[in-house]
């Protein structure tokens, strides 16, 4: 019998760990970085032990310290959440030889799995040994891990050994393993996966199918289960070669089978022998909690002969803390406030006040509805994140909801290409007039002494904000008659006070609420940055300069690269590492490179200047 669990991972899914575990009555122990240092999951732990250092290779694939830190607090079990270690044969086994129970599959069937490579070549498919015009697209893909590090779809051939050098720099960063290979791309297929929950005592059960074709950088952005419009006997097929992969290596505990559907054809990509990020979809469906499931097995106990009938549909939406718009760009700051309303499930890392790093992932948090028919669910999802308060970086909550309300998605008709097709559109800002107007209001009755209008003429106001890159100006002033405001002929305010404005137009009223954290100001959902009236005429850039658009690490320049260069417009320059990925800079324009200040290795922060392109 487990009595106390050390999660072996950090955020969201650590947090969801030590949930599971206190219902059961179960201890838990945290390990955290050094960035990590008041982490929520350190944090909600019974016990936390420090692994000194900030970079993954350094803490969270450490598997010795890990073990160490396990025996040292008197846990008596591991679990790997996802990510880092929970794929990695050798600390499974390290961790079984300390004397603790692994919260996993045998380290055996996880050799025979966790390498895409060798999983492919189990099941009698061999992946592209060279690469040829003919074969392209082709999809590069590391061998270890997930979560769409270490992959690259590649057009040119010219492009490939570039592609593949990135994947590797990758996977070593994220997985502590540089194996890549190759793979014929399919285009126009839906990303659709089974999951499978398997005893010690020969039961393994199929719990159905998830579709999570929805995907940025082959990282999933919006999963559902079950897949819609898969025929009965697709479904089947589906669940039996699951099972089969699952029998074939032993497999115990929970794990996922990954595929590739185009019509009514199946193919394998992989099989996960760990926990899935999306796997709420199914406990909603199924009503069963799979990091409970996963401990018992771990204990040995036996599943029942069937699984539980499934029950209605359900929708996962992951926040990231990202800028879609700007090439997925992750971002970091202050999480001023995190809330959804009350009816959806949410599993998040964060709490109010807590700084997202660059070191980490940029997953703010899942967001999860249930409901009787998809639909419905989806409706309930969509209406949950535009209501939901997030007030911090930049995220993609906005691209979500579009997502979700988008006449493709609705008709279950999406595939892994979705993004690549729909971005621009999704992306487009749709933005409300009247929301700069609503902070100056408030911001105005915010700082007056006599907190209302005053009944006296008076000198215009100004205030001025960024929108989206964009600058607003707000000028309006106080009259004898209430108020006046430049372009907001017809607009009367019914209320305004330091967090609620309320406007009417065309006798329709719109309620503004508003907050403040320093500079950062949010109306609604939207955000804006309060400017000084004057701005500094220092805090100008040369035309061309290439600014960091994010924390992080210059990890590569371009071959060759050096100042004088001629170069082109989107021609990649250098790559900068950030929450676990490699982000291109660019060249904005053709013309020369006529300075470069980055070095490989070094520390930026968000806007340092890079580069300068003198354009043509």
């Amino acid at each position: 019998m487990i009595t106390s669990l050390l999660v072996a991972n950090r955020g969201e899914i650590a947090c969801r760990v030590v949930r599971t575990c206190r219902e059961l009555g179960i201890r838990t122990v945290a390990v955290h970085s050094d960035a990590d240092d008041d982490a929520l999951h350190a944090r909600v732990a019974d016990t936390a032990v420090r692994l000194p250092g900030a970079a993954p290779a350094d803490t969270y694939l450490r598997g010795d310290l890990i073990v160490q830190a396990a025996l040292a607090a008197g846990a008596d079990a591991v679990h790997p959440g996802y990510g880092f270690l929970s794929e990695n044969a050798g600390f499974a086994r390290a961790v079984r030889d300390a004397g603790l129970v692994w919260i996993g599959p045998p380290p055996e069937a996880i050799e025979a799995m966790a390498s895409k490579t060798r999983a492919k070549e189990l099941l009698g498919i061999a992946p592209l040994r060279e690469v040829t015009e003919a074969d392209l697209p082709v999809l590069v893909k590391a061998a270890a891990g997930g979560g769409g590090r270490g992959m690259r779809v590649v057009r040119r051939l010219a492009d490939l050994d570039a592609e593949l050098a990135a994947a590797r720099a990758e996977a070593e960063s994220a997985f502590g393993d540089g194996e890549v290979f190759t793979e014929p791309y399919v285009q126009g297929g839906r990303h659709v996966e089974v999951q499978v929950l398997a005893d010690t005592h020969g039961t393994v059960w199929a719990l159905g199918t998830r579709d999570c074709s929805l995907q940025r950088r082959h990282q999933k952005v919006i999963e559902e289960a079950p897949a819609p419009g898969l025929t009965g006997p697709l479904t089947e097929e589906l669940h039996t070669l699951a099972v089969r992969a699952a029998r074939a290596v032993g497999y115990t505990g929970a794990g996922t089978v990954e595929f590739l559907v185009a019509g009514d054809r199946a193919h394998f990509l992989e099989m996960n022998t760990r926990l899935q990020v999306e796997h709420p979809v199914t406990e909603a469906v199924f009503g069963i909690d799979l990091v409970a499931e996963q401990i018992r097995v771990a204990e040995g106990h036996a599943l029942a002969g069937e699984p539980p009938r499934a029950r209605g549909h359900a929708v996962e939406a992951r926040l990231y803390a990202e800028d879609p718009a700007r090439d997925w760009a992750p971002r970091t700051g202050r999480l001023h406030r995190l809330a959804v309303p009350a009816g959806v499930r949410l599993d998040t890392g964060y709490t109010d006040g807590d700084d997202i790093g660059a070191h980490y992932d940029p997953l703010l948090a899942k967001v999860v509805a249930h409901a009787p028919t998809r639909a419905e669910a989806v409706r309930r999802l969509a209406s949950a994140l535009e209501r939901a308060t997030v007030h911090g970086p930049a995220t993609n909550r906005d691209l979500l909801v579009r997502s979700l309300r988008h006449k493709e998605f609705a008709e279950g008709r999406t595939d892994t290409g979705f993004y690549d097709r729909h971005l621009p559109e999704l992306t487009e800002p749709a933005p409300d007039p009247y929301v700069p107007l609503a902070a100056a209001l408030a911001d105005a009755h915010g700082r007056s002494r006599f907190g209302g209008w005053r009944n006296l003429p008076s000198q215009p106001q100004v205030k001025r904000y960024a929108r989206a890159g964009e600058e607003h100006e707000v000028r309006y002033r106080h009259t004898r008659d209430g108020f006046a405001a430049d372009g907001a002929d017809g607009v009367r305010v019914v209320h305004a006070d330091a967090g609620l404005v309320v406007l009417e137009t065309d006798g329709v009223r719109r309620r503004y609420e508003v907050s403040r954290y320093g500079d950062q100001v949010y109306v609604g959902a939207t955000a804006l940055t309060a400017l000084p009236r004057f701005p500094d005429p220092t805090a100008q850039h040369a035309p061309g300069s290439l600014l960091a658009p994010m924390p992080g690490t210059v990890v590569r320049i371009a071959d060759g690269l050096t100042e004088g260069a001629a170069v082109r417009a989107g021609q990649p320059l250098l790559w900068l590492e950030a929450m676990k990925m490699q982000h291109r800079i660019t060249a904005p324009v053709t013309g020369t490179l006529s300075a470069l200040h980055a070095v490989t290795g070094q520390q930026v922060e968000p806007g340092a200047l890079l580069a300068v392109v003198r354009p043509d």
